[in-house]
């Protein structure tokens, strides 16, 4: 398959957590994932769009940026924003920390479990990069054949 590749940006409100979702679904049926590594997906993006609108940006809406992009059978998801980032990083990913006590904190823990392979950037007052890979297991498994 060639390179493709969608680039989307809109305000960090919550309504734009489940457009997210639609679009990154959209894009990743492209391969040849399973329905349940596409709902993987979905939450994986959608947790990750989450932390920009409830912690990247706490005062007030500011952007958030899907980057997608398929190459050599895999499927790479970059959420950016331009916010507050993340103090300590290593807190951050441990499971049920949250820096808002009235969340969960498993957001993390999702996206990495449901993902090949997910690094984070970020530095406080400049924002965050969530990078989450994935590929079809089927494709994973060398089978081809749609079984």
């Amino acid at each position: 398959m060639k390179e493709n590749y969608l680039h989307v940006s809109f305000p960090s409100l919550s309504e734009n957590v489940s457009l997210s979702r639609v679009i990154v679904a959209s894009f990743a049926a492209q391969l040849d994932f399973t329905l349940n590594e596409l709902e993987e997906i979905r939450v994986a993006t959608s947790e990750a769009v989450s932390n920009c609108v409830i912690h990247a940006y706490p005062d007030q809406p500011g952007e958030v940026r899907l980057e997608l992009k398929i190459k050599d059978d895999t499927l790479m998801i970059k959420v950016i924003d331009e916010g507050c980032g993340i103090e300590d990083l290593e807190l951050a990913r441990t499971p049920a920390y949250s820096s808002n006590p009235e969340r969960m904190g498993l957001g993390l823990v999702f996206m990495e479990s449901f993902m090949d392979e997910m690094t984070i950037e970020s530095q406080p007052q400049k924002g965050t990069q969530v990078l989450m890979v994935k590929r079809p297991e089927r494709s994973k498994n060398g089978n081809h054949d749609g079984q």
